[in-house]
């Protein structure tokens, strides 16, 4: 099998970003753009990926660690230029070469399989990618020969008035055979008005030597969306949540309003669940099977069990298992995790604890930095007093407990199980098994004493 490596343009400041972040970094729908390009690379089945950067390129790299090679384009030389400066690693090898520029988030791996094929099938030397624009303003044409195979790339300046009316345009991804490619490379000269070397003109030397340049025709324009300024990019992200959206549909998702709902591309989402508006997946989220994900949740680097209920709430880097739920309008922050059967109910943040099965925490309160075991009932207001001003302390509850309305629970401590601790206490001690606990002042009535006030009426 013909080897296959690619070569990822990804060098560029891009000025028109008008950004200190490196124009490949910015994400869309959560992932850096040069980050999908990569992805869909690697799953082309790419023997091997050069990367070629430019300014920020450590920031590239600490990204993208060994799924690539790097090399570094020290000055903006031109297109050319860039991939010459993959030459000392590929050279040599024998095998097909893709050029692919980090600003095209939208390209998938089956377009990417599609060109090598067709490039590798009709055993042509360069392959272009092109698309068809009904308006082609702006953009290089593609002008074919009788027989399909590709007579020029001429750019919107320097085509003449048949040439501009074709509609068929480059999208500045190619195929190349490799040593073919490098031994081109050493012919561009930079006699143009911008001074560069630019990698089209490889598909004239390769004319010229009178080897075949062939094309292969996206079906959709919009894939080949590079992205060079914030409108661009917000319409990139447009485009790709519409794609993620439509692919969780497909698999059995429902979505009460796509055009409304944020899922990033890294997402897992089961059969049967149903994702409402204004909902946010992000990072490294699986949501199970028969879950309801409620309006303006939140979800990020969680794993979330089957029929889940999750009811305008924000969760962070935690587990929620089977049948538990929360919400609405409560918080699970870092390091948590709710087993099964476990109730969450509104305006409660837990926070680097663990809920048993069937605890239930109803509202206004909040768990942090404790263990909590199975059936056990906070009431209304209780709050894991867990920070002295320097340290973090730990709380453990056993199971069975129930804890009253408004108790404070002073760390460290820990409540055994079976027991119960009176509504307004504050625990500073632990409590022992099937104890019950009463911490707070005994009430006193003052009688008559209305009447002894001044101005009582």
């Amino acid at each position: 099998m013909t080897k296959r490596f690619a070569v990822v343009l990804a060098a560029g400041q891009g000025t028109r970003m008008k950004s200190k972040l490196y124009k490949v970094m910015h994400p869309v729908m959560g992932k850096p753009m040069v980050g999908h390009v990569v992805d869909q690379a690697l799953g082309a089945r790419m023997d091997k990926i050069v990367t070629v950067t430019g300014v920020g390129a450590e920031t590239v790299q600490d990204y993208l660690g060994d799924k690539s090679d790097y090399v570094l384009q020290e000055e903006q030389l031109g297109t050319a230029h860039a991939v010459e400066q993959a030459a000392p690693i590929l050279k040599n090898e024998e095998g097909t070469t893709l050029v692919i520029c980090g600003d095209t988030p939208l390209l998938t791996k089956e377009t990417l399989e599609g060109l090598m094929a067709h490039h590798e099938e009709v055993n042509a030397k360069a392959t272009v990618l092109t698309a068809h624009a009904d308006d082609p303003f702006g953009y290089g044409r593609v002008i074919r020969s009788e027989d399909g195979s590709v007579t020029k790339i001429v750019e919107q300046k320097d085509a003449s008035e048949a040439e501009q009316a074709v509609q068929e345009i480059n999208t500045g991804t190619y195929c190349f055979d490799n040593k073919a490619l490098f031994a081109a490379l050493e012919k561009v000269d930079n006699n143009n008005s911008q001074g560069e070397y630019y990698l089209p003109d490889v598909m004239e030397i390769l004319k010229n030597q009178n080897e075949l340049i062939s094309a292969f025709q996206l079906e959709n324009k919009e894939d080949a969306l590079g992205v060079n300024d914030r409108i661009a990019l917000a319409q990139a992200s447009k485009l790709m949540k519409k794609r993620i959206n439509e692919k969780h549909m497909r698999n059995g998702v429902t979505f009460i309003d796509p055009e409304q709902t944020y899922i990033e591309s890294d997402v897992v989402i089961g059969q049967d669940t149903l994702v409402e508006p204004g909902v946010y997946l992000k990072g490294q989220t699986s949501i199970g099977e028969d879950c309801i994900i409620g309006a303006h949740s939140i979800i990020e680097d969680s794993q979330i069990g089957n029929g889940v209920h999750v009811k305008s709430s924000m969760i962070e880097s935690s587990v929620m298992e089977n049948q538990s739920n929360i919400g609405p309008n409560s918080h699970l922050r870092p390091d948590s995790v709710v087993k099964e059967h476990a109730h969450i109910g509104n305006f409660v943040e837990i926070k680097k604890a663990t809920l048993g099965r069937n605890t239930k925490v109803g509202h206004l309160t909040y768990v942090g930095d404790a263990t909590l075991g199975e059936n056990i009932n906070l009431g209304c207001g209780t709050v894991f007093v867990n920070y002295d001003g320097e340290k973090k302390h730990h709380i453990e509850v056993g199971d069975n407990s129930f804890i009253g309305c408004n108790t404070n629970l002073i760390a460290p401590v820990k409540i055994d199980a079976n027991t119960y601790v009176a509504a307004g206490s504050t625990i500073t001690d632990d409590v022992p098994e099937d104890a019950l606990a009463i911490a707070r002042a005994r009430q006193v009535n003052k009688e008559g004493y209305f009447k002894k006030m001044p101005n009582k009426n």
